[in-house]
């Protein structure tokens, strides 16, 4: 059997720096938990190596998710919770998206497990996922406008508009006091 020496996050980070130079904004880290930062133009090249480097080998996508800095150049992060199910370590990942061009390279070519992650991210920020197989708004309407999760986004929802259905989920827990279900 084959054995590969298990390497520590910033160990990981120092790899990624020298393979990737140009793409490589930083490091950060906090306790355990290290970042890397990312320009978005190599990401799915940064992915690709880090799931198939035998000595890295983070094979599995915890989690995918974007965030919203408003006033902050760039305004968005797509971040990429990596694990290795082999080598037993962790690495997140940090996109640096711009307002201005909100897109980024899908990695569900790398793993499958992005798909609905990216849809989410897309539909609740507008960051768009190019080269996503099905990028289709997945948790709100169709004809939904805005982003949800965008820090600008008001608390109440677009003014003057009602979510399609809202009167029949109403109808629908219209008895919830009467059998004690807290809504």
């Amino acid at each position: 059997m084959e054995q590969v020496e298990v390497m520590e996050p910033l160990e990981i980070a120092e790899k990624l720096k020298e393979q990737f130079p140009d793409e490589v904004a930083g490091v950060t880290q906090s306790g355990e938990q290290v970042s890397v930062i990312v320009k978005r133009c190599g990401i799915t090249d940064i992915c690709r190596y880090l799931h198939d480097d035998p000595a890295i080998c983070l094979n599995y996508l915890s989690d995918l998710c974007g965030v919203d800095y408003p006033g902050r150049k760039p305004r968005f992060e797509v971040v990429y919770n990596l694990y290795s199910l082999k080598h037993l370590h962790r690495l997140r990942l940090k996109a640096l998206v711009p307002e201005e061009e909100l897109s980024i390279d899908s990695v569900v070519s790398v793993w499958a497990g992005a798909n609905w992650h990216e849809r989410e991210t897309c539909d609740m920020y507008g960051i768009v996922f190019n080269n996503h197989p099905d990028l289709r708004r997945i948790l709100m309407p169709e004809d939904w406008e805005g982003f949800p999760l965008r820090k600008d986004y008001p608390l109440k929802g677009a003014e003057g508009r009602e979510y399609r259905g809202y009167e029949e989920a109403k109808e629908l827990h219209k008895h919830d006091d009467e059998w004690n279900i807290k809504s």
